[in-house]
């Protein structure tokens, strides 16, 4: 690769370590749409990211839209020469697996939304339930940039939407990032309902005394719900900030919109911490079922042994070879030995069923 080439004048500062290495293969990624809108309304239906910022600084106004899906290095580094972006920055674009956070970079905010969703599954089952992805959004005065790593959480319906509602669109490229965070909010809102209905079944089958559920699965479910927690509420903060920091370069209007996104955020945040709890419970209430259980397995093991040890007794005594033994010339000898030894293996089951040991 020659040295004028994007990749080899992108600077990876704050990071142990070289810069990856230009001599490698790089993931490509794709463009999956780029636009212009000026006055909330699209201008092009195809354009070239680097067309559409020259035709926007051009008319000085409107902004480009530019989505990315799983960027490789050379992609994203020579979008980030085009539109100025913080190298810090980029490098998260390119690596994913980030915590959710704002950055401001002079007047460019980039924020990172973890994107979740929900797998179909069997009570008992103990696959995958939650699956996590990323979105990354880039916000400059007079540009928007959203970088999607994951097969879910698509945003060309975001994107259809916007451009259906112009005076929406108007308002700049925070629209943007308003949009995306309110789709991303909105999926939280879908997974933690379907994961509610899974904790509701759970409980349901717990405390049934006929159903048996494995713990393993109740573990499960537990842990998909802090990979859950995970992605969801890191994302308070910089919510809170996007909403009450005024400073930002962000329309009055958006922090608005974005107040309504945050009340959603806290909503679920409370509600996931709710599953975590009940979810602790659950698996205290199992393990109590199960010693239940055991428990009393052991006592219909131990009764059956009782009477079991009746006759086992008697035969044992009358097994002895010696010559002069009690009734060995009885003729009736036998048959009541037998109807003793049924009398008293019948006397100890009614004792243990009065008892409830069987």
């Amino acid at each position: 690769m020659s040295s004028n080439s994007p990749l080899s004048s992108l600077h990876w500062p704050g990071r142990s370590g070289p810069a990856p290495d230009a001599s490698k293969p790089a993931r490509q990624g794709r463009i999956v749409d780029c636009g212009v809108y000026v006055d909330g309304r699209r201008l092009w239906e195809q354009c070239t990211y680097k067309n559409a910022l020259a035709e926007v600084r051009e008319r000085k106004e409107g902004f480009v839209w530019l989505g990315l899906l799983e960027p490789g290095v050379e992609l994203m580094s020579d979008v980030a020469q085009t539109f100025g972006l913080h190298s810090l920055a980029v490098e998260d674009a390119v690596k994913a697996h980030q915590r959710p956070k704002l950055e401001r970079y002079d007047d460019i905010l980039f924020l990172v939304l973890r994107t979740v969703r929900y797998h179909e599954h069997e009570l008992n089952s103990v696959a995958e339930i939650v699956d996590t992805g990323e979105i990354m959004v880039f916000v400059g005065p007079d540009f928007a940039i959203t970088v999607r790593h994951g097969d879910h959480t698509e945003l060309a319906g975001v994107r259809k939407d916007l451009e259906s509602d112009p005076q929406q669109l108007a308002l700049g490229p925070g629209a943007v990032l308003h949009a995306v965070a309110d789709r991303v909010v909105d999926s939280y809102v879908s997974v933690t309902a379907a994961i509610e209905e899974d904790v509701d079944a759970m409980e349901e089958a717990v405390f049934t005394p006929t159903t048996k559920l494995r713990i393993e699965a109740i573990y499960q479910l537990k842990r998909e719900v802090v990979e859950l927690r995970r992605a969801v509420k890191p994302l308070q903060l910089p919510l809170q900030v996007l909403t009450h920091d005024t400073t930002l370069p962000l329309p009055k209007e958006i922090r608005r919109y974005l107040r309504d996104v945050t009340d959603h955020h806290t909503a679920v945040t409370e509600q996931i911490l709710d599953f975590n709890e009940s979810l602790s419970a659950l698996i205290n209430a199992a393990l109590a079922k199960v010693s239940v259980q055991q428990n009393t397995d052991m006592r219909k093991i131990s009764a059956y042994a009782a009477m079991a040890a009746v006759p086992t007794m008697i035969a044992g005594v009358y097994g002895m070879n010696f010559e002069h033994m009690p009734e060995l010339s009885w003729t009736y000898g036998y048959p009541v030995v037998i109807v003793l030894m049924v009398g008293l293996c019948a006397l100890l089951y009614a004792n243990f069923h009065r008892n409830n040991w069987l």
